[in-house]
């Protein structure tokens, strides 16, 4: 059924509602940004067409409020949410709170969101379609009793997650028995903080696996298919660092296999719009880990192979008007993401707050920049550091690798620290070059925080320099920003940021 929307209301921030914009503007649909206090002034803020302030800094009072969303996105006169990734994405009742409010959401039902993604829930819907699953537990009895029991019975080690989201949150890994207590109390927190609710699932942890996953788009006519495959095993504490289309780990026997298992979880699922089947692959066996029912942050990858724009496709196949045609879709090149956090790489990657000086990024074919700050912006401490994602494309994957390794060389972002050397050092490493990394790649090769670097005499002296020019006190210079030694480039390290 055709739907008109002439309006969306954006529940997110940063780059990705810069994003949704971007595809709006497109489609000649105006927007709404629902934004919380400190991210008043972002570049999202400046785009849209409108904005609406619909809480403090707390993603509690904000963000995640839904009746304040809701609120928000009529006010603005909206007639459909985006609710992009993270925060509301992947709640039911949201979904549900805007169709009811008279709204379209931009993403699947509130039934197929249930289905899968509540983890619990999808694992039972694959293991009835046949699917195959890592051994666990996935019941209803979440007393710490029952639950400590489960985790002896499939054996160290073992992962516990949050049923009701993902993205690294209510995760923690259980090594040995004395773990076991503390780590469950800890994820189930996380998890009612996160999600508004505790409930965990046990899963045998495959010390050895890669992290495939696929993309999948439910159209308007209710057909489910597969855009292919990313690699995303380069993670940090279960959080995804670099992400690559497609994986160079697969045969064409197994990128078979496994896209026809996505795309059955999802027709399973009556699934419609963007959404990710995650696996798995140890020893050559895959397993289904979660489908995420929302846009994922590393799109833009499989968009660069496939020359697809799945945000236009997600608000068209809201409206009703998105069909996919039977033209067979063959990857072409090699496409990577990394993501560019405001953090300081020579102090173990604790976040770098502050206002944005001079930002420039090196355009250039086969270069894609998605950003949601530019100069002046402040970068604050009260969401995810990311300042950019920085995406390029080549003709194979070893110049794909050495484009970005340029890229980030040439990337300037002043103001605040970023892990732009870090991302260089994982790029440079053999594992990665080799396509070999896993899961535990950061854990193995990149524990601690990098070794600073040594300055050049040209730094030493622009450093003895600047000590000898210091504002004297009382001027107006002492009293200003530039006495703070976060705002002298000479006071530490600042090359490559």
């Amino acid at each position: 059924m055709k739907k008109t929307i002439k309006r969306v209301a954006i529940a997110n921030r940063g780059e990705v509602a810069v994003r949704i914009i971007h595809a709006c503007e497109e489609l000649g649909l105006e927007t709404v940004l629902l934004h919380s206090e400190p991210d008043m002034g972002s570049k999202a803020y400046r785009m849209a067409t409108k904005t609406i302030c619909i809480g403090p800094a707390a993603s509690s009072e904000s963000y995640l409020n839904i009746d304040a969303n809701i609120k928000g996105a009529l006010a603005g006169g909206a007639d459909a949410i985006h609710p992009g990734f993270g925060f509301l994405s992947e709640n039911a009742s949201f979904a549900e709170a805007v169709e009811k409010a008279g709204m379209t959401f931009v993403g699947p039902s509130a039934d197929s969101i249930r289905r899968l993604g509540d983890k619990v829930q999808c694992k039972a819907l694959a293991k009835a379609g046949g699917l195959p699953l890592v051994p666990g537990y996935e019941g209803e009895d979440q007393s710490l009793e029952r639950l400590m029991k489960e985790v002896e019975g499939i054996g160290y080690p073992v992962i516990v997650k949050a049923a009701a989201g993902g993205g690294g949150r209510g995760m923690k890994l259980i090594l040995k028995a004395s773990d076991a207590k503390e780590a469950i109390e800890s994820a189930q927190r996380e998890a009612q903080s996160a999600f508004g609710s505790s409930k965990v699932f046990l899963e045998k942890y495959l010390d050895r696996a890669k992290h495939i996953e696929f993309q999948v788009f439910g159209d308007s006519s209710g057909r489910v298919v597969h855009l292919f495959d990313r690699e995303c095993s380069v993670q940090r504490r279960h959080q995804k660092i670099i992400e690559e289309a497609i994986s160079p780990s697969l045969t064409d026997n197994l990128r078979r296999q496994m896209g026809e298992a996505a795309a059955a979880i999802a027709t399973l699922g009556k699934y419609k719009g963007a959404g990710t089947v995650e696996f798995l692959l140890q020893d050559g066996e895959f397993y289904l880990l979660e489908v995420n029912t929302r846009l994922q942050v590393e799109h833009p990858v499989t968009e660069m192979v496939l020359g697809v724009d799945l945000v236009k496709a997600q608000l068209l196949t809201a409206m009703g008007e998105f069909i996919f045609d039977d033209q067979p879709r063959i990857p072409r090149g090699h496409a990577i993401e990394c993501r560019l956090y405001a953090e300081n790489p020579y102090l173990g990657g604790i976040p770098s707050t502050g206002l944005l000086g001079t930002v420039k990024w090196p355009e250039g074919p086969g270069r894609r920049f998605e950003y949601g700050f530019e100069k002046g912006d402040e970068i604050t401490p009260y969401y995810d550091p990311m300042i950019a994602k920085v995406i390029v494309w080549d003709e194979s994957r070893s110049r794909a690798i050495r484009k970005m390794i340029h890229t980030l060389k040439d990337s300037i972002v002043f103001g605040v620290h970023t892990n732009i050397p870090y991302l260089i050092e994982i790029l440079n490493h053999p594992e990665f070059v080799e396509g070999t990394m896993t899961t535990r790649f950061i854990e193995k090769n990149f524990p601690g925080a990098l070794a600073a670097p040594e300055l050049t005499a040209a730094e030493k002296a622009l450093v003895e320099l600047g000590s000898k020019h210091k504002p004297v006190a009382g001027s107006s210079l002492s009293n200003s920003a530039a006495e703070s030694s976060s705002s002298m480039p000479w006071q530490g390290y600042w090359r490559g940021v």
